[in-house]
């Protein structure tokens, strides 16, 4: 059987979660998780796209609360990819 990548499931994931990244609906978010995801979607595991999967099914005033810094995130919503995301953003904006 071959990857799921050469039968385009793969593909096909990763082209719809780019979208869900970019159009979120709140302008902020969109930037966020648009340019984390046009840097790093490529080269994430299947884990790692199940959690960003997760992170997408955050509502975006509580996701961006949480990116920012002015809340915590809960320890059931910590993922790798959550603390990845978080780590780059305040890398690139310059936040605590």
């Amino acid at each position: 059987m071959a990857p799921v990548d050469e039968m385009g499931k793969g593909t096909a994931r990763r082209k719809r979660l780019a979208y869900q990244c970019a159009h979120r609906g709140m302008r902020e978010m969109d930037l966020i998780l648009g340019a984390f995801a046009e840097r790093a979607l490529a080269s994430l595991t299947g884990a790692e796209l199940d959690q960003l999967e997760a992170v997408l099914d955050v509502a975006d005033d509580l996701l961006y609360r949480w990116i920012a810094g002015a809340e915590a995130v809960p320890p059931e919503h910590m993922s790798a990819i959550l603390t990845r995301i978080i780590a780059e953003t305040r890398g690139v904006c310059g936040a605590s």
